[in-house]
């Protein structure tokens, strides 16, 4: 038998192995909506990977594999999930808190700061561990904070700390 046949063999071994997704090594703060969600995302992963395993010899055993691997991972995140209590007051920047801010320019945006996995920036939803989440926790209103981006550094102003 030629060996390129025994590397094609493996090759297509290795490709039904799916990658395991990378934990983050930050603590995993999460709100209480976050935690709902991440229950979610398990319930329906159990879900799916039970109809998998329910069609046997007819499975996409890539299909169940990839279920397996993020079931693992979001099992593992809802584990290590650590509730923030979100505070009644708004006067410091915390994890769940919906913070107002402007730059150099007035331009003004609004975030909420919130857990990794319940991070969506196109909805405002901002990761509490990103360099604008790092640079906004603990500002209180009036404070200027330096925004470390990769595209350069940015001063900007906390306007209003509200409760998420």
């Amino acid at each position: 038998m030629s060996r390129a046949f025994v590397n094609e063999d493996n090759a297509a071994a290795q490709a039904d192995t799916p990658v395991e997704r990378q934990v983050s090594a930050q603590p995993n703060y999460v709100t209480p909506t976050g935690l709902a969600q991440l229950q979610a995302k398990v319930a329906k992963l159990q879900q799916l990977h039970s109809a998998e395993s329910k069609k046997a010899d007819q499975a996409d055993k890539q299909r169940q594999a990839d279920l397996e691997r993020d079931l693992r991972y979001f099992n593992q995140r809802l584990q290590s999930a650590q509730v923030v209590a979100v505070s009644a007051s708004g006067d410091k920047v915390q994890i769940g808190s919906r913070v107002t801010f402007a730059d150099e320019h007035d331009n003004e945006q609004q975030v909420c700061l919130v857990g990794e996995d319940q991070a969506d920036a196109a909805a405002g939803l901002i990761n509490w561990g990103s360099p604008l989440g790092r640079a906004l926790l603990g500002a209180r209103v009036g404070d200027e904070v330096l925004w470390k981006r990769p595209m350069g550094d940015v001063l900007i102003e906390v306007i209003a700390v509200d409760v998420g």
